[in-house]
């Protein structure tokens, strides 16, 4: 299985994590557990049922426990929704994936329950296992502990399992978006930038309500200052007149620039500028600028991972379609193309 980028034991506070899970299994009457991407538990056990216990307890039994929970957890990522099934008992359990930007980060394992529905869709047992004698004398012992399995209807299944996908996947997202906007607050302080509208906010407001603003204005924080590095940031006209549009281009590369408007800086006419502007550059003002964005944005793609959106935002574009069409128009080659040619030939 590819490796995900996200660790659930890093994101999360497994401590508040497990006492939520215990919540969800008093409510639920499921027994839950979460594992991370290698179905490897992260929590304990939430109410295991005394059968259930007995059963993973048992050294011959325990081997088909662990391969209904592999299995299942690698269907319900094949289906990317909450997989309802069969053990080797028959007993109903549910793998509820943990999927985050196309990324699966660990699952949600519950059940230990019995339906008392007769008139359900087919279930399918993941594992089967043979039965014998010392199983089936097993089986007799723990009877009245299989007796005392809670009981749901397959509805009151479906809607346990919808709610923790629905519920598990919104905490873990929360949880990955403070994580991103700490770890853009670090580097914005590293470099002597991070907004100072962050430092009035209270712990509870950077915990919670504000998230999502503090990463935004983080991450718009990091990207100007990124694209003030990138290229010169200055340009001598040998023609004066034309000296403070130059200046303004390079001091506000997000902009959309008209012609008419440097113009008006330059306090001369847009007829006059376009000629003398042509005559300086070898270029006329729209194709310039172009290039000149183009350039810049060449910068960002080798030195950055800046995603093909944030640098097209960054530089002014409309869209990122059109950034990539002027991209593709000078240089012959898509951005992302042209950072992975980049990168391959820096790793020769």
């Amino acid at each position: 299985m590819v490796k995900s980028r996200f660790d659930i034991g890093r994101i999360i506070d497994l401590e508040k994590w497990h006492k939520l899970q215990d919540s969800l299994a008093l409510v639920t009457k499921m027994a839950i557990i979460t594992v991370d991407y290698k179905g490897v538990p992260v929590t304990k056990h939430s109410y295991c049922q005394s059968f259930c216990q007995k059963v993973r307890q048992d050294s011959y039994l325990s081997q088909y426990c662990q391969k209904c929970d592999a299995r299942a957890g690698l269907e319900a990522v094949r289906l990317n929704k909450p997989y309802i099934y069969l053990c080797h008992f028959n007993i109903i359990d549910i793998a509820i994936p943990i999927i985050i930007d196309d990324q699966y980060i660990g699952a949600i394992m519950a059940g230990q329950v019995k339906l008392r529905d007769t008139d359900v869709p087919p279930l399918e047992q993941i594992v089967t296992r043979p039965s014998n004698a010392e199983t089936d004398s097993k089986f007799a012992a723990y009877k009245n502990d299989y007796d005392s399995l809670p009981v749901l209807s397959y509805e009151e299944v479906t809607t346990i399992a919808d709610m923790l996908f629905h519920l598990c996947t919104y905490i873990i997202e929360e949880a990955i978006r403070k994580d991103a906007a700490i770890e853009m607050y670090k580097k914005a302080m590293a470099l002597g930038t991070a907004p100072a509208s962050l430092d009035k906010l209270s712990t509870s407001e950077r915990t919670y309500r504000h998230i999502q603003a503090i990463q935004n204005e983080l991450s718009s924080v990091l990207i100007e200052t990124k694209v003030k590095k990138s290229a010169g940031d200055a340009f001598l006209s040998s023609n004066p007149v034309l000296q403070p549009a130059f200046d303004y281009i390079y001091a506000h590369k997000s902009e959309n620039f008209k012609l008419q408007a440097m113009a008006e800086l330059c306090h001369i006419s847009p007829s006059y500028f376009s000629r003398i502007f042509a005559k300086e550059t070898g270029e006329n003002f729209t194709v310039f600028v172009a290039r000149l964005k183009i350039e810049w944005a060449k910068q960002l793609l080798e030195t950055t991972d800046l995603s093909i959106n944030e640098i097209s935002d960054a530089f002014g574009f409309s869209d990122t379609s059109y950034f990539i069409k002027t991209f593709k128009k000078f240089e012959n080659l898509t951005p992302t193309i042209y950072r992975n040619v980049y990168k391959s030939r820096t790793m020769d």
